[in-house]
């Protein structure tokens, strides 16, 4: 493979291609490259690759172009943590399809059931969805997995610290025994290699390194706070000194996401917040409100660091650092802001207390954080 700046060099069916462009990818990422041929020759594969690096757009070209439109049933299962990240990979592939006779099913807690019956009446290609009710679709006989033919396991080691390691195994020993299986994480824990050795046959490992993601697309900056308790002044500050479009703010407990979106809107900030003890059906609504631009700061916990892509954000704070223990949630944190090939900005709050976290950080992604510019209004 010689030439790696378009799509065409895959082979793709001319309206998956269509598709492709119409939505706006022109070039593959280094996931792209490595993972659409060995998914397309039917591999299975163990792929290290952490959110933004594209990795979304790779298994859902691959798996797209994989389907038969004339057979009618579930062909492609694609499985994800959380409903957020399900409905965002539901989103880009049924773009992506859009020139292609394909019916793609979200299958997440909180959705009609009677709804997915009739529509796996009508014939469902792919169905994308959470392990919990993918699980219970294939229980009760809606799903059937005889024309599965591929499975894509998304954030896999995210999805089994989660404790749906069982169910991920009662899945794949429902499917076809000549099955593909596909698993992206951004860490290879004892619980992949345990999944790979005993599930997947051969698998081809891809790793993207660290030093290969998208942190070079994205300005990093610390700010010295001291102490905790002089966080919300600072955070102020930075509000009323830059103009910005939409900001995700990071905390580390969901106690914590309350209390900051209370003192922000004491402070005439109005913020929206997010976290995992919510209802569904709240998030979805104010998923959507920082979608459409109506809420412009957003704060949440790492539920959110995972895979959701907002274009229109253009920084990112991590108000709290995240635990050196989830060090691998720095990029994932950050690259709301940056990605893919898009341009961003992250503000790191570092207490005294922080500043070794700070420093691990910078070596494990072999990268700078460079402390904040008193005019930072040019990076915006």
């Amino acid at each position: 493979m010689t030439d790696n700046n378009n799509f065409d060099i895959f082979g793709l069916k001319e309206n998956l291609l269509r598709g492709i462009y119409s939505y706006g990818f022109e070039k593959p990422s280094k996931i792209q490259q490595k993972a659409i041929i060995p998914i397309l020759e039917g591999k299975d594969i163990v792929a290290q690759a952490q959110s933004g690096t594209g990795k979304t757009g790779a298994f859902s070209v691959a798996v797209l172009d994989k389907i038969d439109s004339k057979i009618k049933n579930c062909q492609a299962i694609i499985i994800s943590p959380i409903r957020e990240l399900a409905q965002q990979t539901f989103n880009v592939m049924t773009e992506l399809s859009k020139y292609l006779d394909i019916n793609i099913n979200l299958c997440i807690g909180g959705t009609d059931l009677h709804k997915s019956c009739r529509e796996f009446n009508n014939g469902v290609h792919v169905v994308v969805g959470t392990p919990g009710r993918i699980y219970d679709l294939i229980n009760r006989n809606i799903l059937r997995l005889d024309n599965v033919n591929i499975v894509i396991i998304d954030e896999a080691d995210e999805m089994l610290s989660f404790g749906f390691k069982e169910q991920i195994k009662v899945i794949i020993n429902k499917i076809p025994d000549n099955s593909q299986i596909c698993l992206f994480s951004a860490t290879l824990s004892n619980d992949i290699l345990d999944l790979s050795s005993k599930f997947m046959k051969d698998p081809v490992n891809i790793l993207v390194k660290n030093d290969e993601l998208t942190l070079e697309g994205i300005t990093q900056f610390y700010i010295a706070v001291g102490e905790d308790s002089n966080k919300l002044c600072i955070l102020q500050d930075i509000y009323k000194t830059l103009t910005i479009g939409q900001t995700i703010i990071y905390v580390n407990t969901i106690k914590r996401v309350e209390i900051l979106n209370k003192q922000l809107e004491d402070a005439k900030y109005p913020s929206v917040f997010i976290h995992g003890n919510m209802e569904q059906e709240e998030r979805n609504i104010i998923m959507k409100q920082f979608r459409h631009g109506t809420s412009r700061i957003l704060i949440t916990t790492d539920l959110l660091a995972r895979g959701i892509d907002i274009q229109q954000v253009s920084l990112v704070i991590n108000y709290d650092l995240p635990p050196s223990r989830k060090k691998e949630n720095y990029i994932h944190r950050i690259g709301r802001s940056g990605r893919f090939g898009r341009k961003g900005v992250a503000i790191n709050f570092v207490t005294n207390n922080d500043m070794v976290i700070k420093e691990e950080l910078e070596k494990f992604y072999n990268t700078q954080i460079d402390e904040m510019p008193m005019d930072i209004t040019k990076y915006f």
